[in-house]
């Protein structure tokens, strides 16, 4: 036995109540090594009625394989693993791996979760489980109003410069509520619409004040009343981190130095305050974004007070933190108490690109912008990096990261308005581009579309990845988005696809397969990542089974197994 891969963590991802009623417990192993693995549990102040529950195993991640247990939720609980390999068996305890101990000694050993609060309880939001977002940058997506356009404002359509304004609005997304509604999306996400100098506007200037080329507090409140009938989520983008060097804060310091009531707003190196270089901290290496010190209790109370403004003036859903990582966990846990009581069910998402599971453990984020999807999807579908093995690796490694309530509100993307465009990392290869939205639309979590994939659009690094929306559908890919519509709408069609168990059948031969099942729904996913057509054998029960794609049925009654031919590059979705 590889005692040292043996692994667990109380009151982590490995350890959580998923709700008031239910713990998720896990376990690691080196993969192969284990054949079995117990629980015993129970109330340490009544370890006599203890009981013992043979674990699952959950999924492998490469060098690991993973074991999981659903038990009902006690106060008070204490436990501890008998894992065997072979003739070999063992037990691990806080103390690590043991071949025995003395029973009378057992408190010493057991694992324990203390009082489980219901404010330690990581509740997220039930309806983003259900939803398809939208990503939105308001600059490139529509120009609604002529009127509030910024001066020398490019022409529609044309090429994307650092500086390049081209008068999309609010009033612009207005306009399109309809086109979205269509598309079958129900929840959107905007990027900064808050006073800027920016086309990007990531460097606030008034956090009270909507910038006055998007429109103004009376247009926003329009476009979320309107996405509200339509049945359609709204999320803000948050830019807490830093400010612009524009701010009048900021402004203040670099005018009266020292004097300056707003001296500990930032991270200052000295005196005077110099932008070049700055001999102060910035996001990034950016001079013209000065980080804000969100320890300081004055900025705190600030950048809560614009957030309670905007949930409660125009009853948004929630917000996206930009660089959520840098900010102080104190004021994260501020802003989430803020939120919630403003609204219980506001969502709320950080932007972490890396392991993000400290951030997820119910009192700082519900989700994250989830970049390591998007790397796993790159590898696979676009760059040929990975086998469908080593995909499914990457994608399990991804959920035994995170608790089950943060994966099922977790924000899955292929790309966004910091990357370039999924199609043009696929060498514009539209199959592969439709087998990695099969994938994002069939999968556990909340998919967000970036604005322009369902009409194949395609650009590098930013700038070019921020092109301007091309309403001309004469230039759509129009074959992409019937696709990517249809996906959506079977997604929103089928519950089994937003909220059924995520269980893997096949990962050989470049094709993956999966399942997602409730107990009066069953849907199977098949993807061929493969130019040439697989035959593709699962055992999926004597039933009939609808292709939800193409409408086409299979038959399988009387076969003790099933076997499917799946052309090239294209995907199946078994209705069972």
């Amino acid at each position: 036995m590889n005692l040292q891969a043996v692994y667990h963590q109380p009151k982590s991802n490995y350890c959580y109540a998923y709700n008031d009623k239910i713990i998720h417990i896990r376990i690691r192993a080196a993969q192969g090594d284990l054949s079995k693995v117990v629980l015993i549990y129970g109330d340490k102040f009544a370890w006599n009625k203890h009981r013992e529950i043979s674990m699952k195993y959950a999924c492998s991640e490469g060098l690991f394989d993973y074991f999981s247990i659903e038990i009902p939720l006690m106060q008070r609980l204490a436990y501890y693993f008998k894992v065997t390999s072979g003739s070999e068996v063992f037990y691990y305890t806080q103390w690590g791996i043991v071949s025995r101990f003395d029973e009378k000694q057992t408190h010493f050993y057991w694992f324990v979760y203390p009082y489980i609060h219901k404010n330690c309880i990581h509740n997220v939001p039930d309806w983003v489980k259900d939803s398809v977002f939208y990503e939105i940058f308001p600059d490139r997506f529509r120009n609604g109003n002529q009127g509030n356009d910024p001066e020398n404002v490019e022409a529609w359509g044309g090429k994307c410069y650092f500086d390049s304004f081209f008068g999309g609005d609010l009033d612009g997304i207005i306009e399109k509520i309809a086109y979205l509604k269509d598309l079958g999306v129900n929840a959107i996400y905007m990027t900064p619409i808050f006073k800027s100098l920016s086309n990007h506007k990531y460097d606030t200037i008034d956090y009270f004040t909507i910038d006055p080329h998007f429109g103004d507090l009376r247009t926003l409140k329009k476009l979320v009343s309107i996405c509200h009938e339509n049945g359609i989520r709204v999320i803000l983008d948050g830019v807490f981190n830093h400010c612009s060097s524009q701010a009048v804060q900021f402004k203040h310091v670099l005018e009266q130095g020292s004097a300056s009531p707003y001296c500990k707003w930032f991270y200052l190196n000295g005196f005077p305050v110099t932008t070049m270089p700055p001999n102060y901290k910035t996001f990034s290496t950016v001079s013209e974004m000065p980080k804000l010190n969100t320890e300081n209790k004055e900025v705190r109370d600030y950048l809560l007070s614009a957030v309670r403004y905007w949930t409660e003036q125009t009853d948004i859903d929630g917000w996206r933190l930009d660089v959520a990582d840098e900010l102080d966990p104190k004021f994260l846990r501020e802003l989430r108490e803020n939120v919630k009581q403003c609204k219980e069910d506001a969502y709320i998402l950080g932007e972490v690109w890396q392991n993000a599971s400290p951030w997820l453990m119910g009192d700082q984020l519900d989700a994250v912008m989830n970049y390591r999807f998007t790397m796993a999807c790159l590898n696979y579908f676009a760059l040929d990096n990975v086998n469908a093995k080593e995909f499914t690796q990457l994608i399990n490694k991804i959920q035994m990261d995170y608790t089950q309530q943060s994966n099922e509100v977790m924000f899955n993307l292929l790309d966004s308005h910091d990357t370039s465009r999924f199609l043009t990392q696929c060498g514009g290869n539209i199959r592969k581009l439709l087998l990695a939205v099969t994938f994002q639309l069939t999968y556990t979590g909340a998919p967000c579309i970036y604005y322009g994939t369902e009409t194949g659009m395609e650009g590098g690094e930013d700038p070019d990845c921020r092109r301007t929306f091309i309403w001309d559908k004469s230039l759509w890919n129009m074959e992409v988005y019937q696709y990517v519509r249809k996906l959506i709408h079977i997604r929103r069609d089928y519950i089994a696809l937003r909220q059924g168990t995520f269980i893997w059948i096949e990962n050989d031969d470049n094709v993956i397969a999966y399942e997602r099942k409730l107990p009066n729904q069953i849907i199977i996913a098949i993807i061929n990542n493969d130019e040439e057509k697989k035959e593709v054998k699962i055992n999926i029960g004597k039933n009939t089974f609808t292709d939800l794609i193409t409408k086409k049925k299979y038959d399988f009654a009387g076969k003790s197994d099933s076997a499917i031919i799946v052309p090239g590059f294209s995907a199946i979705l078994l209705l069972g």
